[in-house]
């Protein structure tokens, strides 16, 4: 049996996250969104309605979920002017670094704030995002969440707040260590060439070896201090 359609949403901002994220509702079914961008013109794709600013979005929309998919620096002006869905809907923020208590109180203090972290593979179904709920979230709420996190890829919950920021850090940071990887399958192939060794991007979104590349002692070691300078980095 499948699911049931999402409820109507109010997305704000389409950047490349914002986007994989209305991309992937849209595969596992919405009744309606209505997208926040200054960036895209409005009008109808679909289930899809594109407004420009917040005070054209129809006084009738009443959304389950406020996502907030906006730039961080962007916060303080932005968030007061969607005070209005405090009571209606709870807000799940994917903004890097802004804290929950910070939202709410942009927001007002009733808001019910769910602070969220996908990572780049998002954009193609793959993602993982780690989502933390503050004061006031019910299970329906995380529940939802779930849901709309899920729809680009796997979904974890955390209670302590802190936690989200290794998580930002190595949703950031932990591609560069893919290609780091990457290059080094590449120096050991250039040394010591053989025709096991294959790297590309496949279907995955990321390098693949296909069978373990034969290495000297020198580039072992090699790589271990460039993975040791990593770490330290």
């Amino acid at each position: 049996m499948s699911a049931a359609p999402l409820p109507p949403l109010l997305l704000v901002g389409c950047g490349r996250m914002g986007s994989a994220l209305l991309a992937g509702w849209r595969r596992a079914g919405v009744s309606a969104v209505v997208a926040v961008d200054p960036a895209r013109p409005p009008g109808v794709d679909g289930e899809v309605r594109y407004v420009s600013r917040p005070e054209e979005i129809n006084a009738r929309l009443h959304p389950a979920a406020v996502i907030l998919a906006i730039k961080p620096q962007e916060a303080e002006a932005v968030l007061p002017t969607y005070r209005r869905f405090t009571e209606s809907a709870f807000f799940l923020s994917i903004m890097a670094g802004r804290r929950i208590a910070g939202i709410a109180e942009a927001l007002g203090r009733s808001a019910r704030v769910i602070r969220a972290m996908p990572n780049t593979p998002a954009s193609i179904g793959k993602g993982v995002s780690v989502a933390c709920p503050g004061p006031g979230v019910g299970e329906a709420e995380r529940a939802l969440a779930t849901r709309l996190l899920g729809a680009v890829g796997k979904v974890a919950w955390v209670e302590d707040e802190a936690l989200l920021d290794p998580v930002t850090a190595v949703s950031g940071s932990g591609p560069a260590y893919v290609f780091l990887l990457a290059e080094l399958l590449e120096a050991a192939r250039r040394e010591r060439p053989s025709p096991r060794v294959r790297v590309n991007g496949g279907g995955g979104g990321g390098p693949r070896a296909r069978s373990r590349p034969a290495c000297s002692a020198r580039w072992a070691r090699w790589r271990g201090s460039r993975m040791r300078r990593c770490a330290i980095r």
